[in-house]
């Protein structure tokens, strides 16, 4: 027995390794891409005219080699459930150039997505090469979402966690622990070995521990989950939208580049655009507008709904710091504090994964105020009810006995069902 486990642990080491280290350097390479790209924008703000231009560039590419590379992560979680297609790997370079595309010329998009895409599309390269049979590409599947995630935000335990806890809602694969534990942390270091460094926040003091504070934190937690509902079923509307006005994929990129110009100088502002980094700053270390989570919203949903390519889980962070800022005030708690369990309280709601997020907020914040930090994504997560970002995400154990029985079936389907 002891032989057999110590063979898993080496045949793991090698297999999450290699992972680790193809996803770890695309995501370096990615990240300095990325960091380019936004900083050509600010300095040349014209680029915003080529956004509509660039998405349809893109959409093109997709249609024309992309196959089912469209899908996204989605693919690649239907693939762990057992799905029968392929994750290519194109995917790689796609929805690389894609996502530099959107940042470059100013849509509102993030970056997770495309790590998680990176590594899973590795991951499905190298069990190609490697002949695993069913049960191991899953594993090295999940592998590549630990590992685009840890190596991208610089948080190798919460991306152990979130490969594993993403594919089912109350559903945790053990087996894939200790793999997904190597692709993260070789992940991360081979992205740190590149040269990346990674921003950090401060959350500042964390109050004391009392039944006042709790409800605070608790009422703020409910908010986030609703707000995670908005973004997710938001985004989900704008796609459907977009695709009922516009088949053809390239039309709606292009016009939807051009709502999103029309956007930015009705509001007067570009803080909306792009990652949303300074709205991010600025909910630690400054103020920020009472709405900024709303408009964050509506910026990031109409320009994932039309097609552009990116990710969710930065603008996710942007929406819950800049709504925990403005909470602040009301509850009279401190605006980094809030803002702190907004960001992981959010994305908890609309990943479904609470313990993910709150090993990410330790490993972003400290230990400090771990008790409010499980507080808030546990309660953001339990009011986001059975909404997402992804679709194909499974319902494992159901949140609630409130909800039916909805065991085994995807986010998605339990909408059809519901119509």
């Amino acid at each position: 027995m002891h032989a057999a486990l110590a063979g898993f642990v080496l045949k793991w080491a090698v297999y999450a390794g290699l992972v680790g280290i193809l996803s770890g350097s695309a995501s370096a390479l990615f990240l300095a891409g990325l960091d380019m790209a936004t900083e050509q924008r600010m300095d040349h703000p014209w680029l915003l005219f080529l956004l509509p231009l660039g998405g349809a560039m893109m959409s093109f590419l997709y249609l024309k080699w992309g196959r089912n590379s469209g899908k996204g992560n989605n693919l690649i979680l239907e693939q762990i459930q057992g799905g029968q297609e392929t994750v290519p790997l194109r995917m790689a370079p796609l929805v690389l150039l894609g996502t530099i595309i959107t940042h470059l010329f100013g849509g509102s998009a993030g970056r997770e997505g495309t790590a998680v895409q990176m590594g899973g599309s590795f991951s499905e390269w190298l069990g190609r090469i490697l002949k695993v049979d069913s049960f191991d590409r899953q594993i090295l599947l999940m592998c590549g979402i630990s590992s685009g995630f840890g190596s991208v935000f610089g948080t190798p335990l919460a991306g152990t966690i979130f490969g594993m806890e993403v594919v089912a809602l109350g559903l945790i694969r053990y087996q894939a622990l200790i793999p997904c534990f190597i692709a993260s942390f070789v992940g991360n270091l081979v992205t740190t070995a590149w040269g990346i460094h990674h921003l950090h926040y401060h959350m500042g003091a964390v109050p004391e521990l009392s039944l006042s504070v709790v409800l605070k934190v608790s009422f703020a937690a409910v908010l986030f989950g609703l707000a995670s509902i908005l973004f997710s079923e938001l985004t989900h509307a704008f796609k459907k939208l977009y695709t009922k006005l516009l088949p053809n994929a390239v039309w709606k990129s292009l016009v939807g580049g051009i709502v999103i110009i029309g956007l930015t100088y009705a509001f007067g502002t570009r803080d909306y655009l792009g990652l949303g980094i300074p709205l991010l700053q600025h909910s630690f270390d400054g103020d920020v507008p009472s709405f900024a989570f709303l408009w964050k919203t509506l910026f990031t949903s109409l320009t994932l709904g039309a097609g552009y390519f990116g990710g969710e889980v930065t603008p996710l962070f942007a929406v819950g710091a800049t709504l925990g800022h403005s909470l602040g005030e009301w509850l009279h708690l401190s605006a980094p504090f809030l803002a702190a369990l907004g960001l992981i309280s959010v994305f908890s709601g609309a990943t479904n994964t609470p313990i993910a997020c709150f090993v990410l907020g330790i490993e972003m914040f400290g230990s400090e105020g771990l008790v409010y930090l499980f507080l808030a994504s546990i309660i953001s997560f339990l009011f986001s009810g059975h909404t997402g970002i992804y679709t194909s995400q499974q319902i494992g154990v159901s949140k609630s006995r409130l909800h039916g029985a909805v065991e085994n079936r995807t986010l998605a389907s339990i909408k059809v069902k519901k119509r």
